[in-house]
């Protein structure tokens, strides 16, 4: 169970000002809260399977200490990703609006192609590949990440576009950097 608090508790953080959380926040603006709110569900439990086979598959074929160190990197990447943050280009924002899938096949497609590459995926590979309960890892991130996204679009609701995004982002930074010190301490076997 403790893979899946810590797996929730991770993305949550990581979720926050992210470009994914700015889509739902943007589709909750134009289409009912729940056919966005599915189309998220749907796109991470799709994303974050694929992120945990991954992430396993790596853990399984390198040393518990170079992966380690090699999740403590990549969390040091993802805090200063954080810091810099994501940007969803005027282009994304056409294609989705004149996609013929209908409101929920639009956001699910439109999320499963944001999520792709973004930190919040590669967070979820770094997780899996470092516990054997794959599927607290799996469920845990998609809980985490349904629910950042799930207050982007009550947001989206309340106040339209606008959220404290640098404030959520240096949030999430410095959460990820203390991740990064622990897989370091682990690594070194403090």
């Amino acid at each position: 169970m403790s893979a899946f608090f810590l797996s929730a508790a991770i993305i949550f953080v990581a979720e926050l000002g992210d470009k994914s959380q700015m889509v739902a926040l943007w589709f909750a603006t134009r289409f009912r809260w729940w056919v966005v709110l599915a189309g998220v569900t749907v796109a991470t439990l799709v994303v974050h399977l694929g992120s945990v086979v991954i992430g396993r598959a790596f853990g399984e074929l390198l040393p518990e200490r170079f992966v380690l160190i090699a999740v403590g990197v990549s969390f040091f990447v993802f805090a200063a990703w954080s810091l810099r943050g994501d940007r969803f280009e005027p282009s994304e924002r056409e294609k989705a609006t004149t996609s013929t899938f209908g409101a929920l096949g639009l956001v699910t497609v439109s999320f499963f192609v944001a999520e792709l590459g973004d930190k919040t995926q590669l967070a979820t590979v770094s997780l899996a590949g470092t516990t054997t309960q794959v599927v607290g890892v799996w469920l845990g991130s998609t809980v985490g990440m349904v629910l950042a996204d799930a207050l982007a679009i009550g947001v989206g609701l309340i106040a339209g576009t606008r959220l404290p995004q640098r404030v959520m982002s240096a949030g999430a930074s410095v959460t990820f950097v203390v991740f990064g010190v622990l897989a370091f301490v682990r690594a070194a076997g403090v």
